[in-house]
Protein backbone atom coordinates (compact mmCIF):
# COMPACT_ATOMS: atom_id res chain seq x y z
CA UNK A 1 0.00 0.00 0.00
CA UNK A 2 1.56 3.51 -1.12
CA UNK A 3 1.79 6.38 1.62
CA UNK A 4 1.47 9.76 0.76
CA UNK A 5 4.83 11.25 2.38
CA UNK A 6 4.83 15.29 2.97
CA UNK A 7 7.43 17.03 1.02
CA UNK A 8 8.83 20.13 3.23
CA UNK A 9 6.93 23.30 1.96
CA UNK A 10 10.10 25.28 0.69
CA UNK A 11 9.28 28.96 0.95
CA UNK A 12 11.22 31.71 -1.14
CA UNK A 13 11.75 34.90 -0.13
CA UNK A 14 10.78 38.00 -1.77
CA UNK A 15 13.29 39.18 -4.24
CA UNK A 16 14.28 42.62 -3.24
CA UNK A 17 14.42 45.75 -5.66
CA UNK A 18 17.93 46.47 -6.88
CA UNK A 19 17.11 50.07 -5.02
CA UNK A 20 16.69 48.01 -1.81
CA UNK A 21 19.35 45.77 -2.10
CA UNK A 22 21.92 48.32 -2.35
CA UNK A 23 20.27 50.06 0.72
CA UNK A 24 20.02 47.10 3.11
CA UNK A 25 24.01 46.98 3.88
CA UNK A 26 24.18 50.63 5.03
CA UNK A 27 21.03 50.11 7.06
CA UNK A 28 22.39 47.67 8.65
CA UNK A 29 25.60 49.19 9.36
CA UNK A 30 23.81 52.54 10.33
CA UNK A 31 21.70 50.20 13.33
CA UNK A 32 24.96 48.11 14.32
CA UNK A 33 26.77 51.60 14.83
CA UNK A 34 23.58 52.88 16.82
CA UNK A 35 23.95 49.96 19.25
CA UNK A 36 27.87 50.20 19.79
CA UNK A 37 28.81 52.24 22.76
CA UNK A 38 31.66 54.38 22.85
CA UNK A 39 33.91 53.55 25.88
CA UNK A 40 35.85 55.76 27.19
CA UNK A 41 38.36 52.54 28.79
CA UNK A 42 38.72 49.26 26.97
CA UNK A 43 37.82 45.79 28.55
CA UNK A 44 41.63 45.35 28.34
CA UNK A 45 42.10 48.55 30.12
CA UNK A 46 43.76 50.55 27.59
CA UNK A 47 41.96 54.52 27.30
CA UNK A 48 40.24 55.33 24.31
CA UNK A 49 41.54 59.31 24.34
CA UNK A 50 43.98 60.48 21.77
CA UNK A 51 45.84 63.83 22.22
CA UNK A 52 45.50 66.00 19.04
CA UNK A 53 46.60 69.42 18.37
CA UNK A 54 49.47 69.40 20.69
CA UNK A 55 51.50 72.71 19.86
CA UNK A 56 54.24 72.33 22.86
CA UNK A 57 55.65 69.12 21.40
CA UNK A 58 58.85 70.17 22.89
CA UNK A 59 58.04 68.86 26.02
CA UNK A 60 58.66 65.83 24.84
CA UNK A 61 62.30 66.19 24.07
CA UNK A 62 62.53 67.97 27.60
CA UNK A 63 62.12 64.34 29.33
CA UNK A 64 63.79 62.59 26.60
CA UNK A 65 64.05 58.78 28.97
CA UNK A 66 60.49 59.15 29.20
CA UNK A 67 59.79 59.71 25.70
CA UNK A 68 61.60 56.72 24.77
CA UNK A 69 60.43 54.49 27.33
CA UNK A 70 57.21 55.44 26.06
CA UNK A 71 57.77 54.11 22.22
CA UNK A 72 56.71 51.19 20.92
CA UNK A 73 59.47 48.14 21.07
CA UNK A 74 60.06 48.20 17.22
CA UNK A 75 61.14 51.81 17.39
CA UNK A 76 63.04 51.48 20.89
CA UNK A 77 64.68 48.90 18.85
CA UNK A 78 65.82 50.97 15.94
CA UNK A 79 66.89 54.54 17.87
CA UNK A 80 69.06 51.88 20.20
CA UNK A 81 70.89 50.29 17.30
CA UNK A 82 71.03 53.78 15.22
CA UNK A 83 72.12 56.00 18.69
CA UNK A 84 75.39 53.37 18.84
CA UNK A 85 75.99 53.14 15.38
CA UNK A 86 75.95 56.99 14.62
CA UNK A 87 78.46 57.47 17.23
CA UNK A 88 80.64 54.09 16.30
CA UNK A 89 80.51 56.15 12.46
CA UNK A 90 81.42 59.51 13.81
CA UNK A 91 84.68 58.62 15.77
CA UNK A 92 85.49 56.59 12.95
CA UNK A 93 85.82 58.72 11.14
CA UNK A 94 87.70 61.11 13.81
CA UNK A 95 90.32 58.34 13.65
CA UNK A 96 90.49 58.13 10.41
CA UNK A 97 90.68 62.26 9.87
CA UNK A 98 93.74 62.47 12.10
CA UNK A 99 95.65 59.33 10.62
CA UNK A 100 94.82 61.61 7.23
CA UNK A 101 96.17 64.69 8.63
CA UNK A 102 99.21 63.69 10.11
CA UNK A 103 100.02 61.18 7.31
CA UNK A 104 100.38 57.93 8.85
CA UNK A 105 98.60 56.68 5.82
CA UNK A 106 101.44 57.44 3.23
CA UNK A 107 103.40 56.24 5.37
CA UNK A 108 101.98 52.58 5.36
CA UNK A 109 105.44 50.62 4.60
CA UNK A 110 107.42 52.77 6.50
CA UNK A 111 108.69 51.04 9.82
CA UNK A 112 110.49 54.38 11.17
CA UNK A 113 107.56 56.22 10.89
CA UNK A 114 105.15 56.04 14.51
CA UNK A 115 101.73 56.83 13.55
CA UNK A 116 98.88 57.74 15.60
CA UNK A 117 97.43 54.76 15.89
CA UNK A 118 99.28 50.87 14.83
CA UNK A 119 97.86 48.96 11.81
CA UNK A 120 95.09 51.30 11.09
CA UNK A 121 95.22 51.74 7.16
CA UNK A 122 92.02 53.30 5.89
CA UNK A 123 88.47 54.05 7.20
CA UNK A 124 87.03 50.77 7.75
CA UNK A 125 90.28 49.80 10.04
CA UNK A 126 89.84 53.29 12.01
CA UNK A 127 86.03 51.74 12.05
CA UNK A 128 86.87 48.63 13.79
CA UNK A 129 89.14 50.81 16.29
CA UNK A 130 86.26 53.13 17.08
CA UNK A 131 84.06 49.80 18.24
CA UNK A 132 87.04 48.91 20.18
CA UNK A 133 86.94 51.94 22.14
CA UNK A 134 83.70 52.38 22.81
CA UNK A 135 83.04 49.20 23.79
CA UNK A 136 86.46 48.44 25.74
CA UNK A 137 87.02 45.04 23.43
CA UNK A 138 90.62 46.09 23.13
CA UNK A 139 92.05 43.12 20.35
CA UNK A 140 95.86 44.57 20.77
CA UNK A 141 95.96 44.89 16.99
CA UNK A 142 95.34 48.22 16.70
CA UNK A 143 96.53 50.88 19.35
CA UNK A 144 97.39 54.06 20.08
CA UNK A 145 100.79 54.92 20.26
CA UNK A 146 102.28 57.84 22.53
CA UNK A 147 103.55 60.27 20.10
CA UNK A 148 99.71 61.30 19.02
CA UNK A 149 98.25 64.21 21.90
CA UNK A 150 95.45 64.55 19.78
CA UNK A 151 94.92 61.02 19.62
CA UNK A 152 95.05 60.87 23.57
CA UNK A 153 92.63 63.75 24.08
CA UNK A 154 89.65 61.75 21.25
CA UNK A 155 89.94 58.69 23.41
CA UNK A 156 89.25 60.31 26.19
CA UNK A 157 86.24 61.90 24.70
CA UNK A 158 84.84 58.80 23.00
CA UNK A 159 85.46 56.89 26.32
CA UNK A 160 83.49 59.60 28.47
CA UNK A 161 80.75 59.44 26.20
CA UNK A 162 80.84 56.20 25.29
CA UNK A 163 79.80 55.13 28.98
CA UNK A 164 77.66 58.01 28.83
CA UNK A 165 75.66 56.65 25.72
CA UNK A 166 76.00 53.09 27.32
CA UNK A 167 74.25 54.41 30.86
CA UNK A 168 71.61 56.37 29.23
CA UNK A 169 70.63 53.32 26.39
CA UNK A 170 70.76 50.17 28.34
CA UNK A 171 69.27 51.94 31.16
CA UNK A 172 66.27 52.74 28.82
CA UNK A 173 66.08 49.14 27.22
CA UNK A 174 65.85 47.94 31.10
CA UNK A 175 63.24 49.99 32.70
CA UNK A 176 61.34 48.89 29.69
CA UNK A 177 61.82 45.81 29.76
CA UNK A 178 60.90 45.84 33.83
CA UNK A 179 57.90 47.29 32.86
CA UNK A 180 55.29 45.93 35.11
CA UNK A 181 52.24 46.40 32.08
CA UNK A 182 52.92 42.84 31.10
CA UNK A 183 51.73 41.67 35.30
CA UNK A 184 48.71 43.90 34.79
CA UNK A 185 47.44 40.65 32.13
CA UNK A 186 46.98 38.36 34.99
CA UNK A 187 44.43 40.63 36.79
CA UNK A 188 41.42 39.57 35.47
CA UNK A 189 37.98 41.31 35.74
CA UNK A 190 34.55 40.02 35.48
CA UNK A 191 33.23 40.07 32.34
CA UNK A 192 29.89 41.61 33.41
CA UNK A 193 28.77 43.58 36.69
CA UNK A 194 25.58 42.61 38.69
CA UNK A 195 23.10 44.65 40.99
CA UNK A 196 21.45 42.34 43.05
CA UNK A 197 20.17 42.31 47.02
CA UNK A 198 22.95 41.49 49.86
CA UNK A 199 22.09 41.57 53.42
CA UNK A 200 18.88 43.55 52.11
CA UNK A 201 20.11 46.18 50.28
CA UNK A 202 20.38 46.55 46.71
CA UNK A 203 24.39 46.39 46.01
CA UNK A 204 26.92 47.05 42.55
CA UNK A 205 29.16 43.94 42.33
CA UNK A 206 31.69 43.00 40.33
CA UNK A 207 34.81 40.08 40.73
CA UNK A 208 38.49 40.43 40.61
CA UNK A 209 40.97 37.85 40.61
CA UNK A 210 44.97 37.59 40.48
CA UNK A 211 45.90 34.20 37.96
CA UNK A 212 49.41 34.35 39.32
CA UNK A 213 50.76 32.35 42.52
CA UNK A 214 53.27 35.63 43.22
CA UNK A 215 50.86 38.49 45.18
CA UNK A 216 50.15 41.48 44.86
CA UNK A 217 51.25 43.55 47.84
CA UNK A 218 49.29 47.12 48.98
CA UNK A 219 46.55 46.24 46.43
CA UNK A 220 43.37 48.63 46.29
CA UNK A 221 40.51 49.41 43.82
CA UNK A 222 38.82 52.22 42.87
CA UNK A 223 35.96 52.59 40.85
CA UNK A 224 34.29 55.83 38.91
CA UNK A 225 31.21 56.43 37.06
CA UNK A 226 31.77 57.98 33.63
CA UNK A 227 28.89 59.84 32.69
CA UNK A 228 27.89 63.41 31.13
CA UNK A 229 26.05 65.73 33.05
CA UNK A 230 24.30 68.88 32.86
CA UNK A 231 24.75 71.61 35.54
CA UNK A 232 21.87 73.83 36.99
CA UNK A 233 23.14 76.90 34.97
CA UNK A 234 23.65 75.00 31.69
CA UNK A 235 26.92 73.97 31.48
CA UNK A 236 27.71 70.73 29.64
CA UNK A 237 30.26 68.18 30.87
CA UNK A 238 30.90 65.78 28.92
CA UNK A 239 32.39 62.53 30.53
CA UNK A 240 31.85 63.47 34.34
CA UNK A 241 34.02 61.44 36.58
CA UNK A 242 32.37 60.52 39.87
CA UNK A 243 33.72 58.54 42.75
CA UNK A 244 31.97 55.14 43.36
CA UNK A 245 32.42 53.97 47.08
CA UNK A 246 33.77 50.09 46.71
CA UNK A 247 34.43 50.40 51.11
CA UNK A 248 36.87 53.49 51.18
CA UNK A 249 35.24 54.30 54.91
CA UNK A 250 35.54 50.58 55.90
CA UNK A 251 38.72 49.68 54.68
CA UNK A 252 37.20 47.29 51.90
CA UNK A 253 38.89 48.72 49.27
CA UNK A 254 42.36 47.34 50.86
CA UNK A 255 42.35 43.61 49.15
CA UNK A 256 44.12 40.38 49.95
CA UNK A 257 44.38 39.00 46.62
CA UNK A 258 45.15 35.46 46.94
CA UNK A 259 41.75 33.87 45.71
CA UNK A 260 39.17 36.00 43.35
CA UNK A 261 37.02 38.98 45.40
CA UNK A 262 33.44 40.07 44.87
CA UNK A 263 34.06 43.89 45.36
CA UNK A 264 30.55 45.43 46.90
CA UNK A 265 29.55 48.63 46.13
CA UNK A 266 26.24 49.53 48.01
CA UNK A 267 23.71 51.87 46.51
CA UNK A 268 22.72 54.37 49.29
CA UNK A 269 21.95 57.90 49.49
CA UNK A 270 25.79 59.06 48.57
CA UNK A 271 25.37 56.84 45.59
CA UNK A 272 25.26 57.44 42.00
CA UNK A 273 22.86 55.06 41.21
CA UNK A 274 20.78 56.00 44.14
CA UNK A 275 18.01 56.77 41.59
CA UNK A 276 18.62 53.99 38.89
CA UNK A 277 16.09 51.16 38.57
CA UNK A 278 16.22 48.51 35.83
CA UNK A 279 14.12 50.68 33.02
CA UNK A 280 16.45 53.13 33.45
CA UNK A 281 19.79 51.24 33.87
CA UNK A 282 18.65 49.89 30.21
CA UNK A 283 18.03 53.16 28.22
CA UNK A 284 20.91 55.32 30.20
CA UNK A 285 24.53 55.84 28.81
CA UNK A 286 27.06 55.07 31.37
CA UNK A 287 30.05 53.73 31.80
CA UNK A 288 31.80 52.13 35.17
CA UNK A 289 35.97 52.30 35.45
CA UNK A 290 37.50 50.14 37.57
CA UNK A 291 41.28 50.89 38.28
CA UNK A 292 43.22 47.79 40.69
CA UNK A 293 46.30 48.89 41.74
CA UNK A 294 49.28 47.39 43.58
CA UNK A 295 52.75 46.45 44.09
CA UNK A 296 54.47 43.40 42.58
CA UNK A 297 55.98 41.21 44.93
CA UNK A 298 59.00 40.66 42.74
CA UNK A 299 60.42 43.73 41.60
CA UNK A 300 58.49 46.26 44.13
CA UNK A 301 57.15 48.30 41.17
CA UNK A 302 53.86 49.56 41.40
CA UNK A 303 51.61 47.84 38.82
CA UNK A 304 47.63 49.37 37.72
CA UNK A 305 45.32 47.33 35.70
CA UNK A 306 41.99 48.54 34.61
CA UNK A 307 38.73 47.32 33.49
CA UNK A 308 35.10 49.31 32.65
CA UNK A 309 31.80 48.00 32.27
CA UNK A 310 29.02 49.78 30.27
CA UNK A 311 25.26 49.67 30.81
CA UNK A 312 24.93 46.85 28.86
CA UNK A 313 27.50 44.66 30.42
CA UNK A 314 25.79 45.74 34.02
CA UNK A 315 23.11 42.71 34.82
CA UNK A 316 20.39 43.48 36.90
CA UNK A 317 19.27 40.72 39.22
CA UNK A 318 21.80 38.35 38.96
CA UNK A 319 24.84 36.89 41.52
CA UNK A 320 28.08 35.34 40.89
CA UNK A 321 28.87 32.06 40.39
CA UNK A 322 30.93 30.66 43.69
CA UNK A 323 34.94 29.59 42.46
CA UNK A 324 36.34 28.79 45.63
CA UNK A 325 36.13 24.95 46.74
CA UNK A 326 37.61 23.19 50.10
CA UNK A 327 39.69 19.89 48.94
CA UNK A 328 42.11 17.75 50.32
CA UNK A 329 44.16 20.36 52.68
CA UNK A 330 43.87 23.49 50.18
CA UNK A 331 41.51 25.59 48.57
CA UNK A 332 41.15 25.69 44.81
CA UNK A 333 39.99 28.09 42.26
CA UNK A 334 37.84 27.06 39.36
CA UNK A 335 38.64 30.09 36.95
CA UNK A 336 36.23 28.49 34.84
CA UNK A 337 33.10 29.66 36.53
CA UNK A 338 35.17 32.98 36.95
CA UNK A 339 32.87 35.47 34.60
CA UNK A 340 29.52 33.02 35.33
CA UNK A 341 26.90 34.03 36.72
CA UNK A 342 22.91 33.46 37.06
CA UNK A 343 19.80 35.00 38.01
CA UNK A 344 18.32 36.06 41.72
CA UNK A 345 14.94 37.67 42.55
CA UNK A 346 15.83 41.60 42.46
CA UNK A 347 13.12 43.87 42.60
CA UNK A 348 13.44 45.82 39.74
CA UNK A 349 13.26 49.41 41.44
CA UNK A 350 15.74 51.94 42.44
CA UNK A 351 17.56 51.77 45.71
CA UNK A 352 15.62 55.52 46.72
CA UNK A 353 11.87 53.81 45.58
CA UNK A 354 12.76 50.80 48.11
CA UNK A 355 13.40 53.04 51.02
CA UNK A 356 10.33 54.92 50.28
CA UNK A 357 8.21 51.29 50.33
CA UNK A 358 10.44 50.57 53.60
CA UNK A 359 9.66 53.73 54.76
CA UNK A 360 5.97 53.65 54.31
CA UNK A 361 5.39 49.98 55.55
CA UNK A 362 6.95 51.66 59.02
CA UNK A 363 4.04 54.02 59.16
CA UNK A 364 1.35 53.86 61.89
CA UNK A 365 -2.28 52.34 60.38
CA UNK A 366 -3.91 55.44 60.41
CA UNK A 367 -1.00 55.95 57.46
CA UNK A 368 -2.04 53.36 55.62
CA UNK A 369 -0.25 52.33 52.50
CA UNK A 370 -3.67 52.32 50.80
CA UNK A 371 -4.41 55.39 51.19
CA UNK A 372 -1.29 56.49 50.48
CA UNK A 373 -1.74 54.66 46.97
CA UNK A 374 -4.75 56.65 46.57
CA UNK A 375 -3.33 59.71 46.12
CA UNK A 376 -0.47 58.32 43.83
CA UNK A 377 -2.70 60.46 41.12
CA UNK A 378 -3.52 63.62 42.76
CA UNK A 379 -1.89 66.81 42.67
CA UNK A 380 1.42 67.22 45.16
CA UNK A 381 -0.71 70.34 47.22
CA UNK A 382 -3.99 68.14 47.34
CA UNK A 383 -1.70 65.34 48.80
CA UNK A 384 -0.01 67.86 51.14
CA UNK A 385 -3.31 69.30 52.70
CA UNK A 386 -4.99 65.40 52.91
CA UNK A 387 -1.69 64.78 54.76
CA UNK A 388 -2.12 67.21 57.56
CA UNK A 389 -5.75 67.02 57.54
CA UNK A 390 -5.22 63.66 58.79
CA UNK A 391 -2.65 64.77 61.31
CA UNK A 392 -5.10 67.34 62.35
CA UNK A 393 -7.63 64.32 62.62
CA UNK A 394 -5.37 62.23 64.60
CA UNK A 395 -4.40 65.36 67.31
CA UNK A 396 -7.95 66.73 67.61
CA UNK A 397 -9.22 62.70 68.28
CA UNK A 398 -6.44 62.30 70.96
CA UNK A 399 -7.37 65.11 72.84
CA UNK A 400 -11.19 64.63 72.13
CA UNK A 401 -10.12 61.16 74.28
CA UNK A 402 -7.83 63.43 76.87
CA UNK A 403 -11.09 65.69 77.46
CA UNK A 404 -13.18 62.55 78.02
CA UNK A 405 -10.88 61.02 80.61
CA UNK A 406 -10.70 63.89 82.92
CA UNK A 407 -14.54 64.64 82.57
CA UNK A 408 -15.09 61.08 83.75
CA UNK A 409 -12.23 61.38 86.65
CA UNK A 410 -13.70 64.71 87.65
CA UNK A 411 -17.36 63.07 88.53
CA UNK A 412 -16.07 59.94 90.09
CA UNK A 413 -14.45 62.04 92.24
CA UNK A 414 -17.71 64.10 92.67
CA UNK A 415 -19.15 61.21 93.35
CA UNK A 416 -17.39 59.40 96.39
Amino acid sequence: MEQDVESPAIIKKPKLPKQAREDLPKQLSDKERAKRVQRYVQKDGKCNVHHGNVQETYRYLTDIFTTLVDLKWRFNLFIFVLVYTVTWLFFGFCWWFIAYLRGDLEHLADNQWTPCVNNLNGFVSAFLFSIETETTIGYGYRVITDQCPEGILLLLIQSVLGSIVNAFMVGCMFVKISQPKKRAETLVFSTNAVISMRDGRLCLMFRVGDLRNSHIVEASIRAKLIKSKQTKEGEFIPLNQTDINVGYNTGDDRLFLVSPLIICHEINQTSPFWEISEAHLTRDELEIVVILEGMVEATGMTCQARSSYVSSEIKWGYRFMPVLTLEDGFYEVDYNSFHNIYETNTPPYSAKELADMTNRARLPLTWSMASKLSQQGLPESVQESQETKTGLDYQEKNQQTERNGDVANIESESKV
